[in-house]
C-alpha cells in the first residue's frame, strides 16, 4: 500500500527511509531510478545544472515524474563553489547516481575518486549506453541504440518485418534503470558488511543483454534461431501471438504449457488434433489460420469474457488507458492518483514498510536554504552560500 505524500520534506517512510541520495539530474532510466528509490523511502536530493537545456518533451511539473519527490538545487557546476557545495553534500550522503557520458563527472571535479576520498562510504552508481570504458563508451544513444549493438533489436519482430522498438522500456528503463538500482541495493548491503562504498559501472547495453540471458542459453542449446519470428516467444509460435478480434481490437494469447494448449482448444474451440501436435512445426501454419478465422468471430470482450476464469492464457490487449480501468488493476490500486495524474503505484510492495507516493516538488522542496538545512548546514553558512549568487531559479 502507499501513503501520500506532500513534497518531498513529508515523513518518508519504506524500507529505504533515512537514505540520503544525491541525484545528478538527465533523462531516462537515472530519473526513474531515483523515484523508484525516493518512493521505497530515500531521501532524493536531486542536483540540476543551471545551464542545462529543457528536454524536446519536456512535461508540466504536475506531471513530470523526473522531479517528483525530489529536493531540487539548481547550480551552476562548471563555478568551483558549485562543485564543492556537491562535495559538502556528498560527505553527508548514503549514495550518489549519475548518468552522463563518461568523463563528464570528472571534468566538473566530481567523479569518484575526488568524491570517495570525501566520503569512503558511499554508493557511486554510474548508468551509461555502453558502460566506463570501451570503444563505443562515449558514443551517445538511445534505447533503440543499445538495443541494436545488444542484438535483442533484430529478435524483436515479425518474420519478414522489420525490426520493432518495443517503446524504451527494455534497454533504458530494464537494462538500465532496474540495473542501476540493483547495483546500488547489492553495493549497501556488501558496505553493511564492511563499511566501505564503491563505484557501480552499469551499462545500458549490457543491462539489456542480461535479460536475454535465457534466449542465450536456448540459442546455445539449438531450442532457439537467431532469425526473428520463427521461435516461441517472438510471434513464431502460433499459441504465443496477438490475434485480431471482430471488432477490430486484439487478443493475447499465450498458452505455451501443453495443459493450458488444451484448455484453449477446448474453449475455442479447435480440432483436437493440435493438441497433441502442438509443438509440431509442420502444423503451425494451419494452427496459426484456425486461430485467427476463429478469433475473427467474436469481439475482444466476448473472447476476455469466455476465458476469463480459465488458465488458457489469453487476455484482452488493452491500451494504456484501458489498463487503468481493468478490474484486476482497480482491486490492486495499481494505478494511483497524484494531483491531475494517474500513474502506476510504487512497485514492488512490502509486507513490512508502507512505502509514499512521490508527488511535484513543493516551493519549500526547492529553496535553497530549507534544502541546505537538511544536510545539516548552519544558518550562517546557508546565508552565505544564498547570498553568493550560486543557485539557479
Amino acid at each position: 500500500m502507499t501513503t501520500p505524500q506532500t513534497g518531498a520534506a513529508a515523513d518518508k517512510t519504506g524500507p529505504l527511509a533515512c537514505l540520503k541520495v544525491i541525484e545528478m539530474a538527465g533523462l531516462g532510466p537515472v530519473p526513474l531510478a531515483a523515484l523508484m528509490l525516493s518512493e521505497m523511502g530515500a531521501e532524493v536530493l536531486r542536483i540540476e545544472r543551471a545551464d542545462a537545456r529543457e528536454p524536446p518533451l519536456s512535461l508540466p511539473e504536475a506531471y513530470d515524474l523526473d522531479r517528483h519527490g525530489r529536493f531540487i538545487l539548481k547550480l551552476d557546476l562548471k563555478r568551483r563553489d558549485s562543485q564543492e557545495l556537491v562535495l559538502r553534500l556528498a560527505e553527508k550522503a548514503d549514495v550518489l547516481i549519475e548518468g552522463f557520458r563518461p568523463g563528464v563527472m570528472e571534468r566538473l571535479g566530481l567523479g569518484p575518486d575526488i568524491v570517495l576520498e570525501r566520503n569512503p562510504a558511499l554508493i557511486y552508481g554510474r548508468l551509461t549506453g555502453f558502460g566506463q570504458d570501451g570503444p563505443l563508451s562515449r558514443r551517445a544513444g538511445h534505447d533503440i541504440t543499445y538495443l541494436a549493438y545488444a542484438g535483442l533489436l533484430h529478435a524483436i519482430g515479425r518474420q519478414g518485418a522489420p525490426p520493432v522498438p518495443p517503446l524504451n522500456l527494455v534497454a533504458d528503463q530494464g537494462g538500465g534503470a532496474m540495473t542501476l538500482i540493483a547495483g546500488v541495493l547489492a553495493a549497501l548491503f556488501q558496505r553493511s558488511r564492511t563499511g566501505k562504498g564503491q563505484v557501480i559501472d552499469a551499462a545500458m547495453v549490457e543491462g539489456a543483454s542480461m535479460l536475454a540471458a535465457p534466449i542465450h542459453a536456448f540459442m546455445a542449446a539449438d531450442l532457439w534461431s537467431d532469425r526473428r519470428g520463427e521461435n516461441l516467444l517472438d510471434s513464431g509460435a502460433p499459441f504465443y501471438d496477438t490475434y485480431e478480434t471482430a471488432d477490430g481490437r486484439h487478443v493475447a494469447i499465450g498458452c505455451l504449457e501443453p495443459q493450458f494448449f488444451a484448455e484453449f482448444v477446448r474453449l475455442l474451440p479447435l480440432d483436437r488434433r493440435f493438441v497433441p501436435g502442438q509443438y509440431d512445426r509442420t502444423l503451425w501454419p494451419e494452427m496459426r489460420a484456425a486461430i485467427a478465422g476463429r478469433i475473427r468471430e467474436k469481439t475482444r470482450q466476448e473472447w476476455a469474457d469466455l476465458f476469463a476464469s480459465t488458465d488458457a492464457c489469453v487476455a484482452p490487449v488493452l491500451s494504456l488507458t484501458e489498463a487503468k480501468d481493468h478490474s484486476h488493476n482497480r482491486a490492486r490500486q495499481s494505478f494511483v492518483r497524484s494531483g491531475g495524474l494517474e500513474r502506476p503505484a510504487p512497485s514492488p510492495r512490502f509486507s513490512e514498510a508502507r512505502q509514499t507516493l512521490a508527488t511535484a516538488p513543493t516551493a519549500a522542496d526547492r529553496q535553497p536554504a530549507a534544502v541546505l538545512a537538511r544536510s545539516g548546514m548552519s544558518e550562517s553558512e546557508i546565508e552565505t552560500l544564498v547570498r553568493s549568487g550560486l543557485f539557479g531559479q
